[in-house]
């Protein structure tokens, strides 16, 4: 999406404004510094650069994702640092690829960050992800999920944590195949017009064909549209038997609700869907069968206190970027711990280890370090039969993790002799 010079200048200033508001960790001054803890007055503090979407259509996942890693900030200093220095994390809004990719060679050379992450954006997380590789320096790509990121578009620098659309696919596949949707029918899917969608229609198409599934139709639906009737009408004209939604941000919430306004007999399914997404759908709108990360259902000793103190901060349940924002920081904190250092190298080495992190879920996660991602489980989920749910955000039904316990966490991944990744 291309800019004006007023544009980027009114981005700048509203830029510099998020910064000062989202900044963790600014030193205080006058008698405040008083009660500083030590280490915090006698080290410098350790920046790292996040960036993610404030503004557009993936703006409201951005504001869960800048809370999530904010209390992990602040719980990492209150527990001493890491290494006996504060953590400094820089939020800002990264708009569009483009201006990601300045803003991240900003951090690099004006902020001297020691660390780059964030993003939910693919493409805007392709854009940072070049500027690591040419600056050698580390980046966690954690809400982007877009197959060639770790594919033919890899490369050393980036480690990327959020579960990858050949993932998606195969957890909502498996339901899909196993409730007989798939063989046999005629599918009609609707994609989100940038980079993630693309990938992500072109993994959804396999998976039906592999599975004797017909596609009949595929829109491209760019990324500001707000009416989906014209999408809707084609929809009508098509009868299929299913409707696949490869779809991102609030254009699935948009998608879901004019859905149910249409009023249209065919299932419904999709192969991303973020939960706030989902609750700003509404109970009656929303159906089908849907994959997340990460889910506030979630019973694991960590996964509740998680959810418990970040209900009790912020006011309202964490969503998955709040999620996965949070346990990124824990992440790094752990490898920069780990190693004393803050160096990428010793960093990345570290990472490629296949050393295991707490990401509050029932089993540790790990990096690959052939492709650098982070594998965990997965959740399918679908809605609650009317009248179950107590309250707005509590229409959810979340399935078992996938894969099961006794299953490895690679089997839905893709492998290595079928990815184009070379570092």
């Amino acid at each position: 999406m291309d800019t004006s010079k007023n544009s980027e200048m009114a981005n700048q200033v509203t830029s510099t404004r998020r910064r000062q508001l989202l900044t963790t960790g600014l030193a205080l001054g006058g008698a405040a510094s008083l009660s500083m803890p030590l280490w915090a007055q006698s080290a410098a503090p350790i920046k790292v650069g996040h960036l993610t979407p404030m503004t557009g259509f993936l703006g409201a996942l951005g504001e869960y994702a800048a809370q999530g890693i904010k209390m992990a900030a602040d719980e990492i200093n209150a527990a001493g640092g890491v290494m006996g220095r504060k953590l400094e994390v820089i939020t800002e809004d990264s708009v569009n690829p483009q201006v990601a990719a300045t803003k991240a060679q900003r951090m690099i050379e004006r902020d001297n960050v020691s660390v780059l992450m964030g993003e939910i954006s693919s493409a805007s997380a392709l854009t940072i992800s070049q500027v690591a590789g040419r600056n050698k320096k580390l980046f966690f790509s954690i809400g982007a999920r877009s197959d060639v990121l770790r594919g033919k578009d890899c490369n050393r620098y980036t480690f990327h944590v959020d579960i990858p659309v050949t993932v998606m696919v195969n957890a909502v596949g498996q339901a899909l195949v196993r409730d007989n949707m798939v063989k046999g029918k005629k599918i009609f899917s609707l994609t989100a017009d940038y980079l993630f969608g693309h990938d992500l229609t072109k993994v959804a198409k396999k998976f039906f064909t592999d599975n004797g599934g017909t596609l009949i139709g595929d829109e491209l639906v760019p990324t500001d549209a707000t009416d989906l009737s014209p999408y809707l009408l084609k929809i009508r004209q098509a009868k299929p038997d299913l409707i696949a939604s490869n779809l991102a941000g609030n254009q699935v919430t948009n998608f879901v609700k004019q859905y149910a306004e249409f009023g249209l007999p065919y299932p419904v399914v999709g192969f991303n869907l973020n939960t706030a997404d989902a609750w700003a759908a509404g109970e009656g709108n929303l159906g089908g069968i849907w994959p997340t990360v990460w889910h506030h259902d979630l019973q694991t000793p960590g996964s509740k206190t998680f959810v418990a103190n970040f209900e009790k901060r912020f006011g309202r349940i964490p969503e998955n970027h709040a999620w996965i924002e949070y346990i990124t920081l824990k992440i790094m904190a752990q490898a920069m711990n780990a190693t004393k250092s803050t160096d990428s190298e010793k960093l990345i080495a570290y990472l490629e280890t296949g050393a295991e992190f707490d990401i509050l879920k029932a089993r540790k996660g790990y990096f690959r370090s052939w492709d650098h991602q982070l594998m965990q489980e997965a959740y399918p989920f679908t809605v609650k039969p009317k009248g179950q749910a107590k309250n707005k955000q509590d229409f959810l039904q979340f399935g078992d993790a996938v894969p099961a316990p006794n299953q490895s966490l690679e089997l839905l991944a893709t492998n290595k002799a079928d990815n184009t990744c070379k570092m």
